[in-house]
């Protein structure tokens, strides 16, 4: 996801480890090609892949990084309702009162 057109991921750093059992997923992904795919469908990203210690779960977390959009996730909640509906009315944009004349007494 992109906040006004630009991607907030722009470099994507890959530290695995050769024998680890965390690193597991992470070889298997970069063995497999899928990065290439990856690095080739994004070429906004710049993707390093460095052998140290892994990452699991590699694909779902650059996938989720690169869809982020930078801001801070809000929780968004329940509409508000109400029993007494408002004295006013419903609001609408049709609503053309520019060119009315109102009677105002002051007592």
């Amino acid at each position: 996801m992109a906040t006004r057109g630009i991607k907030q991921l722009q470099k994507l750093e890959i530290f695995f480890c050769e024998i680890g059992g965390s690193s597991r997923s992470a070889r298997e992904y970069i063995q497999s090609g899928k990065i290439i795919d990856f690095a080739s469908s994004n070429p906004t990203v710049e993707v390093v892949a460095q052998l140290r210690n892994g990452l699991e779960r590699i694909e779902k977390v650059m996938t989720m990084l690169n869809n982020t959009s930078g801001r801070k996730i809000t929780k968004i909640g329940s509409p508000i309702k109400t029993a007494t509906p408002s004295v006013q009315g419903v609001w609408t944009p049709m609503l053309d009162i520019a060119q009315k004349q109102f009677k105002i007494e002051i007592k």
